[in-house]
């Protein structure tokens, strides 16, 4: 995609797709050694007896590599400026080897009445190699209208 989105840009029902990006075992226990020290993040051995059955990442780790696929994907006028969130779900571990994307839809959009921008409602779905969502995340976004 080239060029900056503005809120006319996004419709409801435009979508997104990321490219993929993955995810090794150093990168899982480096995040959690900083983020998130538990067991069943930082070591296989441990984390095969937790109910993950093997090294995961941590959910904050997902998070946050979802909002860099946005970002990659999503060239919003200003930034992706976030006003809230209804949603975040976990659904499933992301393992070492995984290659994560997010598809993004724009599912509700308001112009402000007062300000020359809009909120608009984005559902990200993070999916892993199989395509198989591991992660569903829904958040508004204050983007801005072009200026005539």
């Amino acid at each position: 995609m080239t060029g900056l989105l503005y809120f006319d840009d996004l419709p409801v029902g435009r979508r997104f797709r990321s490219l993929p990006r993955r995810i090794e075992a150093a990168d899982i226990v480096a995040f959690a050694e900083q983020f998130d020290p538990q067991p069943f993040h930082l070591d296989d051995e441990a984390a095969k007896a937790s109910m993950f059955k093997g090294l995961a990442a941590s959910g904050w780790h997902t998070m946050a590599l979802t909002m860099r696929l946005i970002v990659d994907c999503l060239p919003v006028a200003g930034g992706v400026i976030g006003s809230g969130a209804d949603e975040l779900r976990w659904l499933r571990p992301v393992r070492p080897g995984d290659e994560l994307w997010v598809e993004c839809e724009v599912i509700d959009r308001e112009p402000s009445k007062s300000r020359p921008q809009g909120r608009v409602k984005m559902r990200n779905t993070t999916r892993d190699s199989d395509g198989e969502p591991v992660q569903v995340f829904t958040a508004h976004m204050i983007v801005p209208r072009r200026l005539s």
